[in-house]
């Protein structure tokens, strides 16, 4: 995935993780959406058309629609307060696109730290999914994962790529620690909010009683 998307991203997702934690206004931060969703529409079109057309070409630009799409949809969804729905199942479609960039990371690529990354966006989508079409009551923790993802998957290794320092084995080595030490992170983040949900369901059962 183009670099420059990847720091458009970072921008994006980090003021989309202000707003599911209740710090920015949901209108304000769907028009930032839509704006960079047109420009991630706009940048994979003129990079296939200016590319070798092989299919490893195409697999690397198409990653960008899947941002794009879902940050328009996003943009949308807020601006005209949509039931959001659709959104969470057009999610679930790109988590499980996303997963398969995962295996061909590892398989094909032999790259764990962009497996690792592609691995963390999957869940992020599928949180969204769980959000939007099956309701469920996880914006605080969604927002946490974003805040996190947005920096140690996107911001960061854009600004590292764009110095010229990324691609040295001994960044990318401590790169790889950096995020299994978030997913780390998220998976205490899961059981906190399991945690919080048995005691809120406690307190509805001693009410009833």
């Amino acid at each position: 995935m183009s670099f420059v998307g990847l720091f458009l991203s970072g921008a994006v997702l980090f003021l989309n993780s202000l707003m599911l934690l209740g710090k920015a206004d949901a209108k304000s931060v769907g028009i930032f959406n839509i704006f960079v969703g047109t420009l991630q529409m706009v940048i994979p079109f003129y990079l296939i058309v200016n590319s070798n057309q092989d299919n490893w070409d195409l697999y690397n630009n198409a990653a960008i629609f899947l941002f794009g799409l879902t940050y328009l949809y996003v943009g949308v969804t807020l601006l005209k307060g949509l039931e959001g729905n659709g959104l969470g199942w057009f999610c679930l479609w790109v988590s499980i696109v996303a997963i398969v960039y995962t295996f061909t990371s590892i398989f094909h690529f032999h790259d764990a730290v962009n497996a690792l990354t592609w691995g963390m966006w999957a869940f992020l989508w599928f949180l969204f999914f769980l959000a939007n079409t099956l309701k469920k009551k996880i914006d605080y923790y969604i927002g946490f994962v974003a805040f996190i993802q947005s920096w140690v998957t996107l911001t960061i290794p854009a600004l590292l790529y764009f110095l010229g320092v990324w691609n040295t084995p001994s960044l990318y080595q401590i790169w790889f620690y950096v995020l299994i030490l978030s997913i780390l992170c998220f998976v205490v983040g899961l059981f906190k909010l399991k945690f919080s949900f048995k005691n809120e369901n406690s307190v509805k059962k001693l009410k009833a009683i």
